[in-house]
């Protein structure tokens, strides 16, 4: 039997969830490195589209997270612990086959997990996403971004799996 995700206790009453998965060759990757590549190779209409939100949520006073492909060329796995800002997200938690992240704000949490299952010559990756809504103003975010993002992580893990080819 297989030790449960992180994520799972982030499940309950959510608002959104969804999870996609991903085999790579197992390359004795760890999490955190996989989650580095996958938001180094976000296509660049995905990157775009962040720009968009942070233009749009500006003028509402949230938050800039920045794009996906902006993460620290020297981010170390050995270096970084939780609470750690890792790329757009915070770190919760890691393991060598999970990393759980985080970004909360005034409108909604929006949780991150990257868990790795290997299987021989293979790893599966299953990246979830979990968000909770706090207010009105998440529940207005969520209409575009909810289908959206059914569009933009099996973008971004077709373009890591291709990393893996």
């Amino acid at each position: 039997m297989s030790k449960p995700s992180l994520i799972e206790p982030y499940l309950e009453n959510a608002h959104f969830s969804d999870c996609f998965s991903v085999t790579l060759p197992n390359q004795q990757q760890s999490a955190f490195e996989v989650y580095k590549a996958l938001m180094k190779s976000s296509p660049r209409w995905v990157n775009r589209l962040m720009e968009l939100r942070n233009f749009i949520v500006s003028k509402l006073g949230l938050k800039n997270l920045g794009s996906m492909n902006e993460l620290s060329t020297d981010l170390d796995e050995t270096a970084c612990k939780p609470g750690d800002r890792i790329g757009i997200f915070t770190l919760v938690s890691l393991t060598p086959n999970e990393l759980l992240a985080e970004d909360c704000d005034t409108h909604l949490n929006v949780r991150l997990s990257f868990l790795l299952v290997p299987n021989g010559e293979w790893v599966t990756l299953h990246v979830t996403t979990v968000v909770h809504i706090k207010n009105w103003l998440g529940r207005v975010y969520m209409l575009p971004v909810a289908p959206m993002h059914k569009v933009i992580v099996p973008s971004s893990l077709k373009a890591l799996e291709r990393q893996y080819q």
